[in-house]
This record gives C-alpha cells, sequence and structure tokens, in this order.
C-alpha cells in the first residue's frame, strides 16, 4: 500500500533524475540566462563582531530608478531577492553606528553572500536600535526558494542554500506544505504513479477502468497531502522546527555525504539548534496510520508495516538529502546558493 506507492515514486524520481544526470554529462549544459535575477545577502555586525538588529541596508543597482530597502533581522541578516545581474551598492545605517557602504557585483540567478559587513560606533550617538522581527526577512527567503524548480519543473521548496536562513513561522510552514501539494508537478506525478498502480492491477479491490484509476488517483494524492502537511507543516510547527534541507555545499565529500544522511534524522530547530528530527520520523508514521483510513481493507498496513515503511520514509529522505547535496543544485535555473558553496 504506501509502501507500493512509495517504491513507484521513488523509482519515478530516480529515473527522472538520473536520466537528468546522463543528459547532462552528454551536453555542455543549459547556458544561464543572463538577465534572469539573482539576489543578496549579507551580514551585519559592530567592531566586537556582535549582530545588529534594525540595521536599515539600502541597495541600488545600475539602471535601476528606484532602490531597494530591507532591515537586518535579530541574528544581524538581510535578503533582497530578485536583483538585477550587474554592479551594486549597499548603504548601511543604524541607529548609534555610521554609515557604511559596500560595492559588489550580483551575477544572474545566483546569490552574492557579501563579507560580514562591521559598522563603527558614531562619536556623538550611544544608542543601539535591537529586536527588529524576522517574519519579514524569512518572508523574502521562502519567496526566492518558491522559484527553486529542478529542470525549471521539479519543485525545489524545502532547500535553503542561503546561510542560517530565518526561522519560518507556523504561516510560512503551512504555506510552502500548501504549495507542494497543488504544484501542478504533484499532479503529474500523481497521475503518473496511480496509472501504473491500474496497469499493475495494484489495490486490485478499486477495480479498473476510470472509476479504479479516479480511486487510486485519489489515494496517492492523499498520502502526499498527508504526508507533505503532517511531517512539513502540523509536526514542525507543533515541535518549532524547520523542515527544511539547509545546504552545505562546503568540506570534503565525505563530510558533505555523513551531512546529508545525518539530515535525515536531525534537523534545525526555530532557534537555529540541531535536534532529533521528530518531525520527519513521526511524519512518516503518522502519515502509514492516516492512509488505512482510505486504502481497500486488503490492502491496509498493520502496525509493523507502517513501522516498515516509517523507516523507507527515513531511508528515502537520507537519498533525497543526497542527491539535493551533490546534484539538484547543478540542475535548477533559478538557485539561492551561499559565496562559499560548490557543487
Amino acid at each position: 500500500m504506501a509502501m507500493e506507492f512509495k517504491s513507484s515514486l521513488a523509482l519515478v524520481v530516480i529515473v527522472v533524475l538520473g536520466w537528468s544526470w546522463f543528459a547532462s554529462g552528454q551536453t555542455t549544459g543549459t547556458a544561464t540566462d543572463a538577465r534572469a535575477p539573482g539576489s543578496v545577502s549579507g551580514t551585519i555586525v559592530d567592531a566586537s563582531g556582535a549582530v545588529v538588529a534594525g540595521a536599515r541596508v539600502t541597495l541600488s543597482v545600475g539602471g535601476q530608478t528606484q532602490n531597494q530597502e530591507t532591515r537586518s533581522g535579530t541574528d544581524g541578516q538581510f535578503f533582497f531577492p530578485r536583483v538585477a545581474p550587474g554592479p551594486f551598492q549597499l548603504a548601511i545605517s543604524a541607529i548609534g553606528f555610521g554609515t557604511k557602504t559596500y560595492a559588489g557585483t550580483v551575477r544572474a540567478s545566483e546569490v552574492e553572500t557579501v563579507p560580514q559587513i562591521a559598522l563603527s560606533v558614531a562619536d556623538t550617538v550611544t544608542e543601539v536600535q535591537v529586536g527588529f522581527s524576522q517574519i519579514e526577512v524569512a518572508q523574502e527567503q521562502v519567496k526566492f526558494e518558491e522559484t527553486q524548480r529542478v529542470l525549471g519543473a521539479i519543485p525545489n521548496f524545502y532547500v535553503s542554500y542561503v546561510p542560517d536562513a530565518a526561522p519560518l513561522t507556523a504561516k510560512q510552514k503551512f504555506h510552502l506544505a500548501w504549495k507542494t501539494a497543488v504544484d501542478p508537478f504533484t499532479f503529474a506525478v500523481v497521475g503518473g504513479i496511480a496509472g501504473v498502480q491500474q496497469a499493475q492491477n495494484h489495490f486490485a479491490a478499486y477495480g479498473q477502468g476510470a472509476q479504479g484509476y479516479g480511486k487510486r488517483y485519489g489515494a496517492d494524492y492523499g498520502d502526499i497531502v498527508v504526508g507533505t502537511f503532517v511531517g512539513s507543516a502540523i509536526l514542525p510547527v507543533l515541535l518549532k522546527q524547520d523542515p527544511r534541507y539547509f545546504y552545505k555545499g562546503t568540506g570534503s565529500k565525505s563530510s558533505r555525504f555523513f551531512y546529508a544522511i545525518a539530515n535525515s534524522v536531525i534537523c534545525k530547530g526555530d532557534n537555529k539548534r540541531w535536534q532529533v528530527n521528530y518531525s520527519n520520523i513521526f511524519g512518516n508514521m503518522a502519515a502509514g496510520a492516516i492512509s488505512n483510513v482510505y486504502y481497500p481493507a486488503q490492502d491496509r498496513d498493520d502496525a509493523a508495516l507502517t513501522f516498515e515503511n516509517a523507516g523507507i520514509g527515513i531511508g528515502a529522505t537520507a537519498i533525497g538529502n543526497l542527491f539535493e547535496e551533490f546534484l539538484v543544485k547543478k540542475l535548477t535555473p533559478k538557485l539561492s546558493h551561499h559565496d562559499s558553496g560548490k557543487p
């Protein structure tokens, strides 16, 4: 039942990614659109290295008549999405500090992470503004993540290439889950899986014809919706955990390999500390248990098979993380990544 669905889905994903990897090795690569927007991120600190929250950051880009403006979050970070490629200049100011500027260049479809910008305390002012909300910063980062699609089609919303991304609010976690559930590619994948199941007469009690196909489609789509909302929204909100995979991109291949594997059972909390990924572990169990409600009685999982499928789900997450760490970055046209990350 759920295991058959997961196996079918895993087969579809592996075939698509395997073909993509083969195709990328046979060609010289798709040229990046030189006009595609990039983004700019960075961190504001004071002379001692402590982060400065609430700093006003103004972005000027050649050829644009209007400047963009944002504020640094409580972690000192700022983020500008959709920046036209080419030279840019930042002007940073904060109460109690002197104004500072930074000039750089952003490339098409990439994130330019600038070096830490250290502000000097102004001679005549001693007050420093702190405690600015991170919600707007997180919202801008989520908007950029929603543009990430493997081969321009496969959603890649649950991967952050921005270092120390702002934690998601409950609303943002549910938004990402909904965005994934109603994505056209999700409907297309479910349609393909239901077709394979009908051809092989899986879940025979559903029958054949349009009615049988509709039942299989509904059950398969239910698996995806339940798994996505339980494991990536409901439990992460209740347990205060971040459902995203944070791309490493640096260090030896072995360190990145073990990092990707470990992230199937550990995750970042909303406090940005690493912890056991209860959301993924219990989410896989809950999805398997809930699916027993709508599958034919003879195809329902018993408790032992539910735990077995949960283990398969964790393993599938580990494999997916390996693809994210070593392959997906090369296949995502609109890609946000940190300055030191290498494919």
